[in-house]
């Protein structure tokens, strides 16, 4: 059984007097507030440090906290954090396999809703159809969360879709972009992927048994290898600055979180008007591989289970549930503007 490695409620208690105290406080003080000796206090203070949280000391002025390191750490994400249900606990790694894989064991396990599962890099990440995600180390978000809703399996694709909304929000709020979705779940910038969802699944009889939702965000990557290069970007190549990652990553924690209890309670319809809303996908004429298989036309809408539904040459509607999407030559619904106008508003 793994056990989450924090926070440590000692260091948060510490943490939380230094960022409220106005400049420097005595180590004397720290103890006192704390009921521990200066020795345990200076203990305290070594292993936040050690962390990559910059204290600054001085003798018979105390302590003053100048900076928090730009790391997924359990005491970061939950500093402020709005949220009722998704608040861990947090399993934080320097490096992993997956997340996901993680967040599957964890929920094989009898991991709580809510559990959240952060790396700083992986060495195998996965997108979706099996592919690998990029994943440099302390450049993006790397989170999966595990979910347990009482749903039946056809609906995981209805919770795939609104978790691209929430993606969505947490980046407008967050950082002023707006991105589009590309079908059903990879977010896009100037034709360009910035971030994509994989949604995984353990069944029990006609039940979801728990559910996984990874999330990789590409942040501060300065450049992609060759054969992304041309397909990849993030916020950092697209804005020319650094973003902090943990506001970005609580921003769609209580995005999710809003979205995930309205499904719950009110079902998907509203979510799924908000999603076409920000879609780069309808409207324009795509190409769906599912293996051997090869479908072309065009993307007339997405359906209430999350399907989307495609319009052939022939003038057959085909229901597409999986498949790799390719958006071809823009397409024009009548009555509407091309959707190949639709991406990121600044």
């Amino acid at each position: 059984m793994l056990t989450p490695p924090g926070p440590d409620s000692g260091l948060v208690e510490l943490l939380n007097f230094l960022r409220e105290a106005d400049g420097f406080v005595s180590g004397e003080a720290l103890g006192v507030r704390m009921g521990l000796s200066r020795a345990g206090v200076w203990k305290r203070l070594r292993r936040l440090k050690t962390m990559g949280y910059l204290i600054e000391g001085e003798p018979r002025r105390g302590y003053r906290l100048v900076a928090a390191p730009d790391k997924l750490l359990a005491e970061e994400i939950l500093h402020r954090l709005d949220t009722n249900i998704l608040r861990g606990p947090i399993y934080h790694f320097d490096t992993t396999v997956s997340t996901n894989d993680m967040a599957k064991i964890l929920g094989t396990q009898g991991a709580v809703e809510g559990t959240l599962v952060v790396a700083e890099t992986q060495s195998g990440g996965r997108g979706r159809l099996g592919r690998s995600w990029h994943s440099p180390p302390g450049m993006g978000l790397y989170a999966s969360l595990l979910l347990r809703p009482p749903l039946p399996p056809s609906e995981l694709p209805q919770i795939t879709l609104s978790s691209a909304v929430s993606v969505v929000r947490a980046l407008t709020r967050a950082v002023g972009f707006t991105p589009g979705i590309k079908w059903p779940n990879d977010l896009i910038f100037k034709g360009k992927k910035l971030g994509g969802i994989l949604t995984e699944m353990e069944t029990e009889s006609d039940q979801i048994r728990y559910l996984v939702v990874g999330l990789g965000l590409n942040i501060n990557n300065p450049g992609f290898p060759q054969e992304l290069a041309g397909t990849a970007t993030s916020l950092f190549r697209e804005e020319g600055r650094l973003f902090a990652r943990v506001p970005l990553l609580q921003a769609w924690l209580e995005e999710f979180e809003s979205l995930y209890l309205r499904f719950l309670d009110r079902g998907f319809a509203e979510i799924l008007e908000e999603w076409k809303q920000h879609s780069v996908t309808l409207g324009r004429y795509v190409a769906v591989r599912q293996g051997t298989r090869h479908l072309e036309g065009l993307a007339l809408e997405v359906a209430a289970d999350g399907a989307l539904l495609l319009e052939t040459a022939r003038g057959e509607v085909m229901k597409v549930t999986s498949g790799e999407i390719t958006l071809e030559s823009p397409g024009i619904l009548s009555g509407s503007e091309p959707t190949d106008q639709v991406g990121f508003n600044k």
